[in-house]
């Protein structure tokens, strides 16, 4: 079952998805839940009151550092090892994020 998702929650991501609006990013569905996707390929997603991302080593191991901050399990009981979920305390890095993750992702 997916996690609710809270209007402030949702609120963070819409500003990300504004954000990323002129880099050609788009709003998506993906394992059931908002995504964003930059030609197809998906860079991040809203999962209840966290944000997931696509990220390269050393910027993955920054946001596994935060706290709440994990590997991302789309319910499947396998963690996908390029992908984090970030808290929604940590919203204020969801942009910082995102754009990582789309430089990963345009490759």
């Amino acid at each position: 079952m997916k996690p609710k998702i809270s209007l402030k929650a949702r609120l963070a991501y819409d500003d990300v998805a504004k954000g990323l609006a002129d880099a050609g990013v788009v709003q998506g569905s993906m394992f059931g839940m908002p995504c964003l996707k930059i030609e197809k390929k998906m860079l991040g997603g809203l999962y209840g009151d966290a944000m997931t991302f696509k990220l390269p080593p050393e910027p993955r191991e920054e946001a596994l550092a935060l706290t709440g901050a994990e590997h991302f399990d789309p319910g499947m009981g396998r963690p996908m090892k390029e992908w984090v979920v970030i808290p929604l305390e940590h919203s204020e890095s969801w942009p910082k994020y995102a754009e990582l993750a789309l430089e990963f992702v345009s490759k």
